[in-house]
């Protein structure tokens, strides 16, 4: 996928992915693409919250795409709306590098008290 995560802290997880390799047939940005970004940073979030004494896992994501991205790389910015024991919420928002929203997610994920698996 090519995610580059730029910033790590308590507030924001920060990344970006290129449009390049993550088209869909008509030449734009996948979905599934913003998906995988939204998901990463939202979960990485929920990591430096939880870890290490509980370990995060991805309960529900819900994505609304805004517009089409067709080059260059988007940006991803995830913020924690809330941060619980048992389970933390994220927003992420994408955006091209016009600065123009293309995506907005939302991220729950479970903390749970041992690593799956």
């Amino acid at each position: 996928m090519g995610i580059t995560l730029l910033k790590l802290s308590l507030d924001e997880v920060v990344g970006t992915l290129p449009v390049e390799g993550n088209r869909q047939p008509f030449g734009l940005l996948h979905g599934g693409a913003n998906a995988v970004l939204a998901e990463t940073l939202g979960s990485t979030l929920s990591a430096l919250h939880a870890l290490p004494d509980r370990f995060p896992v991805g309960l529900e994501l819900a994505c609304t795409h805004h517009r089409s991205a067709t080059s260059g790389v988007v940006t991803g910015v995830a913020r924690p709306i809330h941060v619980g024991r048992s389970t933390s919420t994220s927003e992420i928002v994408i955006t091209d590098e016009e600065g123009r929203r293309t995506c907005t997610a939302k991220l729950t994920c479970l903390h749970r008290d041992n690593r799956p698996g």
